[in-house]
């Protein structure tokens, strides 16, 4: 149960339990005298207070829909919460030693062992804040915005501690600080139908707990199709493995080789380098990217940046997965790519063809180059397959150089390439190494209309992933996508809608919308006689409504009269929306209520108590008991 309710695991925890924990952690005097990890702890404690509400929405949400039973999926569905409580718990029991440790207290070791502890402590809670179900509960918008803003902070600060290329982080994301900084182990005592899935005390090495990391490898193809030159297919998901198979007592410990020395995960592309070293493609790429000309491992100087794949590694680690009947990491291994029934696909001869067409990418022939840019997005187009064979050939930051090109056609192809890409998860990634932003905002502001709607659709692709979220706002784009969505054609107007969507919904974005001119552009789309994007609108608002300079640019372009009348008259969805927008608006906003009052809200609410959506029945009695209130709060 949620409220009065308890689950398995994690100590049986209630929700105003946990809401003391998190009242104890604000409370402590973290900011007084001049420990080490001062800053560290202030940090900490700042971002866990960010929580209380969302605790509280929790515990005034009722009882959970689905309670703990024998169905794996049942027992997923709780396992959110307990993996939020071991972090709180675990956040509590290191802060406590973290504010008074002083450098004189013990050796250098045991700061060590702390700073990895603070890396540990925000890596699970970040985790965790990842899986919640808010469609279980009636979290608000504002409460769902402070918690992507607590994960974001939470994600960077994990990356300043470092880029996770020590076994020493997975090893005490399990391991309780030694006596001289003592902090107690804690264990998580689940009932016998209550398997956590997070990375705990229960394993007590690096080899194990790698181990737990690599039986929840999944491969979810996640298409969508933003653009009309994407096809989606079918997503494939991943069973969970069972409970027996879980606690089985003979942990499967993974060949250390098969394991990048900089992720510490088992390798899908392993690549070597010039001192001999393998890594995983893409953390490798990254490490050069940042500027590095050192082997991570041997720190040697690199001869030359050429990224050799290990084939004989790659076959290795297939035949492992296969002989241990672990689900592997989808990619290629000697030319084969694994179905969906895990059998394998000879894809040998595309690979030849594939890797013919990459090295034309940069021909001196603007004509050759053009036509393979344009075979490579017909290719990218069809199928995942051909997605994971066209980044193994390293084709994306050739693609991402020819973005900048003269010619248009060549830009357009290379533009829809990339996002027909990006739809595999993986490559995402790769984009985002390539450093393809800056040339895709480019394209998004002065290329054709054609390129402008692919690359348009290729940020929603790419801020598909939070943290991308932060990058592409950043980058200038908003500005960029809210020209397309009032000068756009229909279809880049609706990508457009698409990208800012999704961009708002991270909190710091919602202002550089409204400083571009987002709302003007949405009020136009909803009066428009046409109504042919009343629905983006309006879902582009919803979220936006909560932003206090999105409120006040909302109401100052007489926005609220128009949401009236979509009460009335508007589609069981606008209709939704619209109660949400409002409420937003007139939330702690006596001025606003009574504006909706004088404007005749009562009727179409009253309506929509009965009538609407669940959303809407909740958004519109909410609204009529702040009207209800409103003689009271006018006289105070």
């Amino acid at each position: 149960m949620v409220g009065g309710f308890t689950l398995a695991g994690a100590g049986e925890r209630t929700a105003d339990s946990v809401i003391e924990v998190v009242g104890e952690i604000t409370g402590m005097s973290c900011g007084n005298g001049r420990g080490v990890f001062k800053k560290e702890c202030v940090d900490l404690v700042r971002r866990i207070a960010l929580l209380k509400h969302l605790l509280e929405e929790i515990r005034d949400s009722g009882p959970l829909d689905v309670l703990p039973s024998e169905s794996s999926s049942s027992t997923t569905s709780l396992l959110w919460w307990n993996d939020l409580v071991v972090a709180l718990q675990a956040s509590k029991r290191l802060l406590a030693v973290a504010c008074c440790y002083s450098s004189g207290d013990s050796s250098d070791e045991a700061a060590e062992k702390i700073s990895f502890q603070f890396q540990c402590v925000m890596w699970k809670l970040e985790k965790a804040l990842g899986n919640i179900p808010y469609d279980r509960f009636d979290i608000s918008e504002e409460v769902q915005e402070q918690v992507v803003l607590a994960r974001s902070q939470l994600k960077r600060a994990t990356e300043r501690y470092g880029s996770m290329n020590s076994r020493n982080f997975f090893h005490a994301l399990s391991q309780p600080l030694e006596k001289e900084v003592s902090i107690t182990n804690h264990e998580v005592k689940a009932k016998a139908n209550h398997v956590p899935d997070t990375i705990d005390s229960e394993c007590h090495d690096a080899d194990q707990m790698m181990n737990k990391l690599e039986r929840r490898f999944s491969s979810v193809s996640s298409e969508v199709c933003p653009s009309d030159d994407v096809v989606a297919e079918g997503q494939e998901n991943s069973a969970i493995k069972s409970m027996a198979e879980i606690k089985k007592p003979d942990v499967l410990i993974i060949p250390a080789d098969f394991l990048c020395p900089i992720s510490l995960e088992l390798m899908r592309d392993p690549v070597i380098v010039a001192t001999g070293q393998t890594y995983e493609r893409s953390y490798i790429q990254r490490w050069i990217d940042c500027g590095n000309v050192t082997c991570p491992k041997t720190q040697q100087k690199l001869e030359h940046l050429t990224l050799t794949p290990n084939y004989v590694l790659r076959s290795l680690i297939s035949q492992w997965c296969t002989m241990h009947n672990i689900e592997q990491p989808i990619g290629l291994a000697n030319g084969k790519i694994k179905k969906s029934d895990g059998s394998f696909r000879d894809v040998s001869g595309d690979v030849v063809a594939i890797e013919a067409l990459v090295r034309k990418l940069s021909s001196r022939s603007v004509e050759e180059r053009r036509a393979a840019v344009a075979e490579i997005r017909s290719l990218s187009k069809r199928s995942t397959d051909n997605r994971i064979i066209i980044a193994d050939a390293g084709a994306i930051p050739v693609l991402v150089n020819l973005l900048t090109t003269d010619d248009v056609m060549t830009q357009e192809h290379a533009v829809t390439a990339i996002l027909n890409l990006s739809i595999y998860e993986n490559n995402k990634g790769l984009i985002m190494l390539a450093g393809a932003i800056p040339s895709i905002v480019q394209i998004l502001r002065a290329g054709s209309m054609e390129a402008r709607e692919n690359a348009a659709a290729t940020l929603f692709s790419l801020s598909l992933l939070d943290e991308n979220k932060i990058i592409i706002g950043a980058s200038g784009a908003i500005p960029a996508l809210v020209d397309l969505l009032q000068n756009g054609s229909t279809r880049g107007r609706k990508d457009a809608a698409t990208a800012l969507f999704n961009l708002c919904i991270y909190m710091g974005n919602k202002g550089r919308a409204v400083r571009a001119g987002i709302i003007s552009a949405l009020l136009k789309m909803l009066t428009d006689s046409r109504n042919c994007m009343v629905d983006e609108a309006l879902t582009i608002l919803s979220v936006l409504a909560s932003n206090p300079e999105a409120k006040i640019a909302i109401v100052k372009a007489s926005t609220i009269p128009v949401l009236i009348v979509l009460l009335r008259t508007g589609l069981p969805r606008n209709k939704e929306n619209a109660a949400a927008i409002l409420l937003s608006l007139c939330k702690r906003d006596t001025e606003n209520l009574a504006c909706i009052s004088r404007l005749g809200a009562v009727i179409p609410l009253t309506e929509l108590t009965k009538s609407g959506t669940e959303r809407a029945k909740r958004k519109a009695t909410s609204l009529l008991e702040h009207l209800r209130k409103l003689p009271q709060l006018q006289q105070v």
